[in-house]
């Protein structure tokens, strides 16, 4: 990987500004007690985010295979650099929690200092992890964004105090566990490359330089993939994810969590690069298990009666067709589930918004205590719709052509069978979703449970009209995205190509 080990240097600090402009937001909201200014400081700097995101996306050189941007303080080990990948994840990001800041305002959530100050300082670290090539300093900002996260399920929670604590104990003793792991992988590559170099070092492109015993690369591909895969979430290791819908935030922590896939970029920025031979060793067991994943979570879909806890297995069965994609470990398959990556970031984080609006009105997201909303609420029947078929890639929507690159990745890679078989499971998630579609909007609501639902407001057209209409653009212009992430694409599987060689 040596033809990425220098970078293109940037005249204006883009990156740091993008993670420090946040903070700095979080620090004002302090000084301000009046709630209009608090409202407009967020909404201004969720806007610049945003703005700072599309000026990094128009200033990259897509032809170049090296990092750009990059900023280096060797005292801290500050090293940060955007490539392709980087961007895609960083506009994704910052338009999520400018979208998520909008809902803050129509969900009328109390305490609105503090609800937009953890918002800014979980901005803050999603952009650290997206944008370090350090992988303490992801690991650092991994655990700070788990606390704020933890903290919105406290302060948030739609469950009753016990479950809202079930849920919150559930969250901590996974994400503590990936934590965990997380850190040790990361220790014994700092220490790996100590005994390499004599000092040491958690930059990526020094640990890569480390050469890793065949021996060694298994336990180091482990820690590092449960670590992410817990964040995914991946099949077997989502038990957190049902409690967190179910019983925590209808869509504030799980935006942040779900919306941003920094598990997978994680896997794409760490893991893919430093433990190469291991990840094509361990390759058709990662595959078959995220197989298993799509027809387990659809299963369980059918059987739930809460719409949250639906979604859960919904977020899940999208989360194993990405991994599939992305372990093919085809040039292929990586852009397809880095496009399925964002458009379901984009899809799951709209639909959370949109059950949102459905728990306002109704106070409950049963399935049995809905029912009728389409004549009442149509247009976020529609947009819940349109979101549920683009996480599951059918014809027409955003993802199909993200899911085409994915299953002619897998049949190039293991065989006409196995796609078949994936492309089956998508169609059980297919399945799942339009009947949960049927039970909380088309079907009469059972006698008893007859709701009086106040019309769609301005604002809710504002969010799902602007959600739909960019995850549209994204899927039917998908080009621009494809070039944007072919280089560093290219390098990763030419780096995974050398690996084969004894």
């Amino acid at each position: 990987m040596k033809e990425i080990a220098w970078f293109a240097h940037s005249n204006y600090p883009l990156l740091a500004m993008i993670q420090i402009l946040p903070m700095i937001g979080t620090g004002l909201i302090f000084l301000f007690r009046n709630w209009t200014r608090v409202i407009l400081l967020a909404l201004l700097i969720a806007g610049m985010e945003l703005f700072l995101a599309i000026l990094i996306y128009l200033r990259i050189d897509k032809t170049v295979r090296v990092p750009q941007f990059a900023e280096h303080v060797p005292l801290i080990q500050y090293h940060v650099a955007a490539d392709g990948i980087t961007v895609l994840f960083v506009l994704l990001a910052a338009f999520i929690i400018l979208m998520l800041t909008i809902y803050s305002l129509v969900r009328r959530l109390h305490s609105v200092g503090r609800l937009f100050t953890l918002i800014l300082a979980a901005e803050t670290t999603i952009m650290v992890m997206l944008t370090t090539f350090n992988l303490l300093w992801f690991s650092v900002a991994s655990a700070v964004e788990l606390v704020l996260v933890a903290l919105f399920l406290g302060d948030w929670s739609t469950a009753v105090e016990e479950n809202r604590a079930r849920a919150m104990l559930r969250f901590l003793q996974f994400q503590g566990v990936g934590l965990m792991l997380l850190c040790t992988g990361t220790t014994m590559l700092a220490w790996n490359y100590a005994d390499f170099a004599g000092h040491w070092s958690f930059d990526l492109f020094d640990l890569i330089d480390a050469p890793l015993s065949a021996k060694f690369q298994p336990v180091i591909f482990f820690l590092l993939f449960y670590g992410f895969a817990l964040r995914t979430p991946l099949f077997p290791l989502h038990g957190w994810l049902p409690h967190v819908l179910h019983r925590g935030t209808v869509a504030v922590a799980p935006a942040i969590l779900l919306g941003v896939k920094t598990g997978v970029y994680g896997m794409v920025r760490f893991l893919l690069p430093l433990v190469p031979a291991a990840a094509l060793t361990w390759r058709p067991y990662v595959v078959g298990i995220a197989m298993t994943g799509v027809f387990y979570a659809a299963t369980l879909a059918l059987l739930q009666t809460n719409l949250r806890r639906l979604l859960s297995f919904a977020v899940i069965s999208h989360t194993s067709l990405i991994i599939v994609g992305l372990f093919t470990l085809n040039k292929n398959g990586i852009q397809g589930a880095m496009l399925l990556s964002i458009t379901a970031g984009l899809a799951v984080t709209v639909m959370l918004f949109m059950v949102g609006f459905v728990f306002r009105r109704s106070r409950s997201t049963d399935l049995d205590h809905l029912g009728g909303l389409f004549d009442r609420i149509p247009f976020v029947a529609i947009i819940f719709f349109v979101a549920g078929l683009s996480t599951i890639g059918m014809p027409g929507t955003p993802s199909f052509d993200a899911a085409h690159l994915v299953l002619s990745a897998v049949i190039e890679r293991f065989g006409t069978l196995s796609a078949v078989t994936t492309a089956l499971g998508n169609v059980a998630a297919a399945g799942f979703l339009l009947w949960a579609f049927q039970r909380a909007f088309l079907s009469p609501p059972l006698e008893g449970h007859t709701l009086s639902v106040e019309k769609t407001l301005p604002m809710e057209y504002l969010i799902g009209t602007t959600i739909i209409a960019v995850l549209l653009m994204a899927g039917f212009y998908v080009e621009p995205w494809l070039d944007l992430i072919e280089a560093p694409i290219q390098v990763l599987v030419n780096h995974l190509g050398e690996a084969k060689t004894p």
